[in-house]
């Protein structure tokens, strides 16, 4: 799900809520209630199996409720909101089905709110549900939460290794004993329910999220559902859920670790049996253990958006895989079905949604629109009839209606629980085994802990960096050391396992290590250097990258790998990162290099692998093994089964004491010709490119174009005709406004930031040329850059074609590394102009002057 702390370019971007209502009378209700599927569906879809002792007792029990049940209080379970934009007096009024916290959501927007206060908010909207003074429902509400990799956003927790590291691991049954741990931290603070496991197979380590799955192998990821949702659901089969267990949710279904680019929710042109046979096992696991509810996917298949696709969620998913829980949306995904906005989607519910996510203001609105929809008959009573029944069906086979008050419950409140040291042993048990060996030059590791250790690397001693994304914070930004009660860094172990061995562990906080620069306790030149670097925190599409290679224009931590080497200490290389990234020459400057992943708040572990014992044993062994394939260059998409020559394949890792088969440095040649012409990077060429999105920005607040035309407070867009049918666009600024191409995720475009790139676009200027300036967009608050365009452009009414040198907006301070806006006019006064073909191009040219001759101003 795509949460809080946006970046105030990235705020004013939200994707689907920028839509203008849509008139429900413009849909034919025939579009929205016949949407029939066009083929049978395979018979490679299985049957799940999974079924409770108490069955008929359950449906019994589901069927007396809903027969009680107003149309009001149906579509009230069908809506969650989240708690940053719902009240109690909303809860009690309305009594929702289900609530949840988003990634960096906290009771009373505390980040460190303590277990009581989420007690607290549970407490009390528990209690406002079963209030039916208002709404006359006393249904029980659920709470929730994105407990990935431990209770995450909980001040304290245990974190475990992130998926991609436990899947290194290859190991279900320490799968379990995590799920048990996380449902138990999670039960501690009143919660019922936990989004995960995530089951996507990552197959282009481009994508920000790869570091969320578990292997490039369908086999792990269907082993580690099952003992996933074993773990955190217990033995639901026996009838319901005891107060040490949560209901689980797999997800995102369907097919998203398989898009084309690696995009985050983009597209996935897999033909059916591929969807199955790769991205399809984790839900054919998870569900035949019993997971409850699964989660819909951003993304589309063949371009039709999950939320709104009837074969996959109803046909496939109900129908003949027989799931019988119910199925909520992601994070306002129901609002990027065409036709659709935040506020009213009768598409999703019609395709088999049963539970709307609708987080901000949008939920009352979406409410009341739903309720109109039944009423007129565009959505069927019957279908919702049966997502409620879905519903209930879960909260009765959970127990819901029979367990006390969340405050009331057995392990609710206990403080003791969260970061419990029973959790942090298993954390750290995860940690030793999901380390991966790539290179160990002369046997270097593992070392004795009675050396004179230096330790460098900005992930040395920086939890919130070992921790990655989904930590605390939605995007895993802005924590401190101080933030992790209980955790311990990298350093802080090597440094523990150090010293009770009678070695010196010191932390070089510098940039590059110069002999006499520090001193260990006995010498100036230290046994060894062990450097911790790698990925800072991301989280969903914010992770997207072009291509893999690491630091890509920025080799720091490479040049602080060579001032060791040069000194002649033996160099350990710990790679943080969440995904295989091409790092060969870091590899070279190594003499043993380790893969870590993002280890969580435990990073003890990470000694207790790379030292042996005080009399020279093995204290643990070197277990993990890649489940990705390793990268030979920069712009290498690699599989175990796709035929392709990895750097290191699939299942590779060293142990200690085994022969390590680099004999030679591994090629620093990125396989990429440099004389090469890169494809323009179009944004505007006909009609807008994905990942873009035309809006308006103005007083009135953002708009999206998404017709032919729109009309805001400061500006108008319309649609006209150039070469083609409407492959221009006519902009009209009436007062200070800015038009503008934005995406809800930051691209790297460093590709089009070299010499010789440029933004090129075509124009015809009616009024206004100096009221007018170019701008893009980055993520970093101080690095957007706004150029004023008639420095580019000539004052003339006949079409011309404008270039502007990337670099003029690099020498202004832009970063291409993460852009959310690659091209916005904007207006400070009235000005009109026609604009066509805007786009990045490399290698660009000018009529008039060469682009490197292109003054900036």
């Amino acid at each position: 799900m795509k949460l809080s702390s946006y970046s105030l370019i990235a705020a004013a971007l939200v994707m689907a809520g920028c839509q203008p209502a849509t008139d429900e009378a413009s849909t034919p209700k025939t579009e929205l209630t016949e949407q029939a599927s066009q083929k049978s569906v395979p018979d490679f879809w299985p049957e799940i199996t999974f079924s409770t002792e108490n069955s008929e007792a359950v449906e019994a029990k589901v069927d007396e409720i809903l027969s009680t049940m107003t149309l009001e209080q149906k579509v009230a379970q069908t809506i969650q909101p989240e708690i940053r934009d719902v009240t109690l007096e909303d809860m009690r009024t309305y009594g929702f089905g289900s609530y949840l916290n988003g990634g960096g959501a906290f009771p009373n927007n505390d980040k460190h709110a303590t277990p009581q206060d989420w007690i607290a908010i549970a407490d009390a909207m528990y209690q406002a549900s079963i209030d039916d003074s208002v709404d006359g429902s006393t249904i029980p509400t659920m709470w929730g939460t994105d407990a990935v990799h431990g209770h995450n956003n909980v001040i304290g927790a245990t974190l475990f290794p992130h998926n991609i590291g436990l899947g290194a691991m290859n190991d279900p049954a320490i799968i379990t004993q995590i799920a048990e741990a996380t449902a138990k931290e999670v039960r501690a603070t009143g919660i019922d329910w936990i989004f995960a496991p995530t089951v996507a197979v990552a197959r282009d380590d481009r994508w920000g999220r790869t570091y969320e799955s578990y292997s490039e192998d369908p086999a792990i990821v269907g082993a580690y559902a099952k003992a996933i949702v074993s773990g955190m659901q217990g033995d639901i089969a026996s009838g319901s859920i005891d107060d040490n267990h949560v209901i689980s949710t797999v997800k995102h279904f369907i097919g998203d670790g398989g898009t084309q680019g690696g995009d985050d929710q983009g597209n996935n042109i897999a033909d059916e049996e591929t969807l199955f046979r790769i991205h399809a096992q984790g839900y054919v696991e998870g569900l035949n253990a019993g997971s409850q509810s699964v989660m819909a996917s951003f993304n589309s298949w063949h371009g039709k958006k999950i939320h709104g696709s009837k074969y996959l969620l109803t046909d496939v998913l109900k129908d003949k895989m027989g799931f019988d829980g119910f199925i909520v949306g992601d994070w306002n995904g129901h609002g990027q079905i065409e036709g659709c906005t935040n506020e009213s989607c009768p598409q999703a519910m019609n395709a088999g949604l049963d539970v709307f996510m609708v987080p901000t203001s949008a939920w009352k609105p979406l409410y009341e629109n739903t309720i109109a929809q039944v009423k007129s008959g565009v959505i069927p009573q019957s279908r919702l009839d049966d997502a409620v029944r879905r519903v209930l069906r879960v909260k009765v086979r959970m127990g819901l209606f029979e367990q006390p008050s969340p405050a009331n419950r057995a392990l609710s409140g206990n403080s003791e629980i969260i970061g419990a040291q029973a959790h942090r042993d298993i954390a750290r048990s995860a940690v030793r085994k999901s380390l991966v060996m790539l290179k160990n030059q002369d046997n270097l590791l593992p070392l004795a802990p009675n050396m004179n250790v230096v330790v460098a690397g900005d992930a040395a001693h920086n939890i919130g960096k070992q921790s990655g994304g989904w930590t605390i914070t939605w995007q895993g930004t802005g924590n401190k050391n101080s933030d992790f009660p209980g955790a311990t860094s990298i350093f802080e172990g090597i440094e523990q396992a150090v010293s009770e061995a009678g070695g010196t562990a010191t932390l070089f906080e510098g940039t590059a290590f110069e002999a006499g620069v520090i001193e260990t306790a006995s010498k100036a030149k230290p046994d060894v250097a062990i450097i911790v670097f790698g990925e800072n925190p991301y989280a969903e599409g914010n992770g997207d990258i072009s291509n893999v290679e690491y630091q890509r224009g920025d080799k720091s931590d490479l040049a602080l790998l060579k001032s060791f080497q040069g000194q002649g200490i033996p160099v350990v290389s710990v790679f943080i990162t969440g995904r295989p990234l091409w790092v060969n020459p870091e590899i070279n400057a190594s003499d043993a290099f380790v893969v870590a992943w993002l280890p969580g708040s435990e990073g003890q572990g990470v000694a207790d692998v790379l030292f042996t014992k005080k009399n020279g044993d093995i204290k643990y062994p070197m277990h993990g093994k890649l489940s990705f394939s390793w990268p030979a260059t920069p712009t290498q998409i690699v599989n175990k089964d796709d035929g392709e020559t990895a750097q290191f394949a699939y299942g590779y890792g060293l142990a200690f004491g085994e022969s390590d088969p680099i004999e030679a440095p591994l090629s620093e040649s990125t396989g990429v010709d440099a004389n090469a012409p890169l494809p323009a990077h179009d944004i505007y060429v006909l009609s807008t490119q994905k990942p873009w999105q035309l809006m308006i920005k103005d007083a009135s607040g953002d708009t999206r174009v998404a017709s032919n035309t729109v009309k805001s407070e400061g500006a108008s867009v319309r649609t006209t005709d150039r070469m083609v049918q409407e492959d221009s666009l006519s902009l009209t600024f009436t007062d200070k406004a800015t038009v503008g191409f934005y995406s809800p995720f930051p691209e790297d475009m460093r590709d089009y930031s070299e010499d010789g790139s440029a933004l090129v676009l075509d124009v015809k200027l009616a009024e206004g040329l100096d009221n007018l300036s170019v701008s893009i967009g980055c993520s970093s608050r101080d690095c957007g850059v706004s150029l004023p365009l008639n420095s580019f452009a000539a004052n003339s009414n006949e079409w011309q074609t404008v270039v502007i040198p990337s670099r003029c907006f690099v020498e202004a301070g832009a970063s291409f590394a993460e852009l959310f806006s690659p091209f916005a006019l904007n207006a400070n006064a009235s000005a009109s102009l026609l604009v066509s073909n805007v786009r990045f191009e490399a290698n660009a040219s000018s009529e008039d002057a060469a682009v490197s001759d292109i003054a900036c101003p």
